[in-house]
């Protein structure tokens, strides 16, 4: 991906919403972005759930995996309200994208 930065927000938004149907981890939402598309690094991803965990869309917690400790991520209730809003500013922008094609 040329420009990490210009997808930053598609990316913020695909976290928060399979943060919102199921507990995440790093590597699993590494893997799952990579199959649309998007290839991260853990030293970009990381700082991302950081930062949306500081402005209180997700918190984190650490579970036990097998003989692994791993941060597993879920959407707040803030999260999961600024995902429904963001839903809809993105069908409106579609609408207009794909307007007569």
């Amino acid at each position: 991906m040329e420009d990490r930065e210009f997808y930053s927000g598609l990316i913020r938004l695909h976290i928060l919403h399979h943060a919102a149907q199921e507990p995440i981890f790093g590597l699993g939402i590494i893997e799952e972005l990579a199959r649309h598309g998007y290839k991260l690094s853990a030293g970009t991803l990381y700082p991302m759930l950081h930062d949306m965990e500081q402005k209180g869309y997700l918190n984190s917690c650490k579970e036990r995996s097998g003989r692994h400790i791993r941060r597993v991520y879920r959407a707040t209730p803030l999260g999961k309200a600024r995902l429904e809003e963001a839903k809809e500013k993105v069908r409106e922008l579609f609408g207009e994208l794909f307007e007569g094609e």
